[in-house]
């Protein structure tokens, strides 16, 4: 057995190899283990969405109208659900805190686990740099202690919750799953006071752009608007492929990680439901399109509803919130994959004596930071953000079909419904989702691309040089080729 592990570690390029200690490596870069159930977990997935059903959806009704949205959603619905079935399957073979770059690593090798690496971090900096901005707007709207929406909210933001995210994982994730479930209700208790106003005329009041091709009252933009929605039919899902960055923090992964993407996911699309269907109908299609707080906006036909709009202004800011914790919590697990791997400078994997990420967490936070008070524009970080996402969702998804081609009689404890069916489905449909991120902004899609050829740059010309054998993904890949060799041989 010994001399099977040894044949195995010479399968990995010298220039791959650590040049510190592999044991004391690691043991500065160590999470704390044990942390979340899958129920914890669920609330995770729930948690990184939840802020997408208060806004920003709406946006997709004026790109395509309701029967456009209500497709493009259908469509990305199947797309998350299948997606999430690959990635149960793949976090249950390899439970690390790489998640999707781990999965890629495995399958595509180095430059695809970066490919993929990179564009989840684009995701998870960029979003609560948005997501930061929107909560100021909502401080500022409900005239919360006078304050306005700036850079005071931004930091306060930034620095309070990272601040319990380097206290500990476990309370970061309870602290996560009590704000996730206040949002929850409120989207509920919001769906029962809307659908007393539900009127299915409502549906289908936008104009119709009688040039536009296929366009009638349900797709007053055409065929085309049902792309050009797919973006904002995302929203209602974006962020849940996250939920595997826990897997080293997880009570038993292998049975908890499938629990928890796949209950996550049941409950996002009950959500979606609900809300798209009660927003649109209480008030209209045509004037939710453009608002910045659609919920609000579709509960002011009735002046009785009057508490209600109070209560989803409130409940609005949780959902905003637990949004951008779960998201920090994302970006610094992906940032520290990374690192502790070679593929970011290391030190960004150092860990506290709370087990806690704490480079991982203040430097994406100060750049987040920077974002949100240096441009004050969240829709355009949005997009960049869904534009990173569509890359990953590809690669991840391609990483399901190339495992299951490539390494059949690999131990899978958790097996994909439907297999490679269902992850080209996902593949497939993530390639479109991409493509229509161009039709909404071609701007943040450019930003996008010019912050990947960087961050190429520097993998090509210096870190793929300086990979550590001695972490988890590497050592996965290592086995693999050593496996691979001995069955050849």
């Amino acid at each position: 057995m010994a001399d099977d592990t040894g044949a195995r570690l010479t399968a990995v390029p010298e220039s791959t190899r650590s040049p510190e200690g592999g044991d004391d490596y690691l043991q500065r870069r160590t999470l704390r283990r044990g942390s979340a159930g899958w129920l914890l977990l669920t609330g995770l997935g729930v948690a990184y969405v939840v802020s997408g059903d208060f806004s920003g959806w709406n946006v997709g009704l004026a790109q395509g109208g309701f029967g456009g949205l209500a497709v493009a959603t259908a469509l990305m619905g199947a797309m998350y659900a299948c997606l999430v079935f690959s990635l149960a399957e793949l976090s249950a073979i390899l439970p690390t805190a790489g998640g999707g770059y781990g999965f890629a690593r495995r399958a595509l090798g180095p430059w695809g686990g970066f490919l993929t690496g990179t564009a989840i971090l684009i995701e998870y900096i960029l979003a609560p740099a948005a997501i930061a901005i929107f909560i100021g707007d909502y401080v500022e709207s409900l005239n919360l202690f006078g304050l306005t929406s700036g850079w005071p909210v931004y930091l306060a933001c930034f620095a309070i919750f990272i601040g319990i995210h380097l206290w500990g994982v476990g309370e970061a994730l309870r602290f996560s799953l009590v704000v996730t479930a206040v949002a929850v209700v409120a989207l509920i208790v919001f769906a029962v006071g809307a659908f007393t106003e539900f009127d299915p005329a409502r549906l289908d009041d936008i104009p119709v752009d009688t040039a536009a091709l296929g366009a009638n009252s349900w797709l007053p933009m055409g065929l085309l608007g049902i792309w050009a929605a797919f973006p904002f039919g995302m929203w209602f899902f974006l962020g849940v492929e996250g939920v595997p960055l826990a897997a080293e923090e997880a009570k038993d992964p292998v049975r908890s990680m499938p629990r928890a993407l796949s209950t996550s996911m049941a409950i996002l699309v009950l959500l979606a439901l609900v809300t798209f269907l009660a927003s649109t109908g209480a008030r209209g299609a045509d004037a939710i399109k453009d608002a910045g707080n659609p919920l609000v906006v579709a509960l002011e036909g009735d002046p009785g509803l009057g508490w209600l709009k109070t209560f989803v202004n409130y409940a609005g800011l949780a959902g905003l919130v637990a949004s951008f914790f779960s998201l920090i919590y994302a970006g610094s697990r992906q940032l520290f994959a990374l690192s502790r791997a070679g593929y970011l400078p290391r030190f960004l994997s150092l860990t506290s004596r709370r087990k806690a990420p704490y480079l991982g967490l203040l430097i994406p936070g100060a750049i987040g930071f920077a974002l949100a008070a240096g441009t004050g524009n969240g829709p355009r970080m949005l997009n960049i953000a869904v534009f990173g996402a569509t890359i990953s969702y590809a690669l991840m998804a391609l990483s399901h079909i190339v495992l299951r081609r490539r390494e059949p009689g690999l131990e899978r404890p958790y097996r994909t419904p439907g297999g490679i069916a269902t992850s080209s489905a996902a593949f497939l449909l993530a390639l479109s989702a991409l493509v229509a991120t161009f039709l909404v902004d071609k701007d943040a899609a450019f930003i996008a691309l010019g912050v990947y050829a960087v961050a190429l740059g520097y993998f090509a010309f210096y870190s793929r040089h300086h990979l550590v054998a001695s972490a988890p993904e590497e050592e996965f890949a290592a086995l693999a080729r050593a496996e691979a060799e001995l069955t050849r041989d």
